[in-house]
């Protein structure tokens, strides 16, 4: 009986290590993100300078196609999304998934990616 609480006790504490682990791989490291950002978004997107797509400083708490000085998508311009860290989680992951008819082809498949530009973001206020 007292091997198989310290085997279950092991197993616990072994689990919950792993779980740490995967947390930090999701560390919303805001010196990676803007590196990622300047290689996965520069191409299309400024922080202070529309582009092929828009400016993004001041994103969180702005509503998706919002800004005056630059034209949308129809479906973005209709979109009552606002830019939260989820909503711009799930945007970076499949922007069509979250407003379809959008313009955006690009999509970025790795989450610690997502949420590192995302911490970066968070950091950027107008």
């Amino acid at each position: 009986m007292r091997y198989s609480f310290r085997m279950f006790f092991l197993a616990c504490l072994l689990s919950l290590n792993l779980a740490i682990a995967q947390q930090q791989v999701v560390a919303n490291d805001v010196e990676r993100g803007e590196k990622l950002y300047s290689r996965r978004c520069g191409a299309c997107h400024s922080i202070d300078v529309n582009r092929i797509g828009p400016k993004h400083r001041g994103l969180l708490g702005r509503t998706a196609g919002s800004l005056t000085d630059y034209d949308y998508s129809d479906a973005l311009s209709h979109s009552s999304v606002v830019w939260t860290k989820e909503t711009l989680n799930a945007w970076l992951e499949n922007p069509q998934a979250l407003i379809p008819g959008q313009k955006m082809g690009f999509r970025l498949k790795k989450e610690d990616e997502r949420q590192d530009i995302i911490a970066y973001l968070v950091r950027l206020k107008d």
